[in-house]
């Protein structure tokens, strides 16, 4: 930068050139940052920041964080998760759907944002809101084909397993299944 343009030319006549008579540009007369806070700047940390000290209750050793994240995608990008092909190919059967699995796609709960083509297809998920399970019900409301939504979940009980693997076995992908032991959350 020029000289003429420099705050200590614009500063001259100025006898202190803006650093003060008192502090006369010394680094931290308090400390720095926070330091103080237990003791000569106690008063503002105890008016402006009451509980910054100290600590209250147990600890958990064994915290696991965001243990409860749930990862949801939205009924319109359902279709997103197969290829445009996969599509094209089942959207004249009438005796076969594609199975999305959403949790392969590292999804755990399907939501009811958005619109779906009226196509049949089979989603697997662990949680669906009620929303989410009408449209996906409704898109497959085609002359022969029902709707299928399959709950992934691994504390569903035997009776429930048995029951999606006798109709795997029938091969009925179209048969609706609800397993819907899971309220919603």
């Amino acid at each position: 930068m020029t000289t003429r343009f420099k705050k200590s030319r614009k500063m001259h006549a100025h006898r202190k050139r803006g650093h003060g008579r008192i502090g006369k540009h010394r680094k931290h007369p308090g400390g720095c940052g926070n330091s103080g806070g237990q003791h000569h700047h106690r008063i503002n940390f105890d008016k402006y920041h009451p509980g910054y000290f100290g600590k209250v209750g147990m600890r958990n050793f064994h915290l696991i964080k965001h243990g409860k994240v749930i990862p949801t995608i939205n009924v319109e990008r359902l279709w997103s998760l197969v290829s445009e092909q996969t599509r094209l190919f089942y959207k004249d059967k009438t005796d076969k759907a594609p199975v999305i699995d959403v949790m392969k796609a590292g999804y755990m709960k399907v939501l009811g944002k958005g619109q779906l083509p009226e196509q049949p297809m089979i989603v697997k998920a662990r949680y669906f809101t009620k929303e989410a399970e009408e449209k996906i019900k409704a898109a497959g409301r085609l002359p022969a084909a029902e709707q299928a939504i399959m709950l992934d979940r691994p504390d569903m009980n035997i009776r429930e397993n048995r029951f999606l693997e006798i109709l795997k076995l029938r091969m009925l992908p179209l048969q609706a299944v609800f397993a819907c032991c899971a309220p919603d959350m």
